[in-house]
């Protein structure tokens, strides 16, 4: 769900604000009535700003959680084969 919020309440509630982005969730900020600026986790914000980085990441986290390597060759013939209609996504 989409969090706009007074610009005062990041002073206000910034635990409520900061529990938001936390989970992921921009929050919205306004001035006025008028959007003025976005507030963000760190982790979402390195996503827009460094994708590729982000990825590598996931990756490295990903094989550190399991001893399971495939060759290139095992992984495009499983996409072949899904790909193909013969193994569901």
């Amino acid at each position: 769900m989409v969090q706009i919020r007074p610009v005062s309440d990041l002073r206000n509630k910034f635990t409520d604000i900061e529990n938001i982005v936390q989970t992921g969730d921009p929050v919205y900020l306004t001035k006025n009535g008028y959007g003025t600026m976005v507030v963000m986790s760190i982790e979402a914000y390195s996503r827009l700003t460094e994708p590729e980085e982000y990825i590598m990441d996931v990756a490295d986290e990903a094989a550190a959680s399991t001893d399971v390597r495939l060759t290139h060759e095992d992984v495009f013939h499983s996409l072949r084969r899904k790909i193909n209609g013969r193994e569901t996504l």
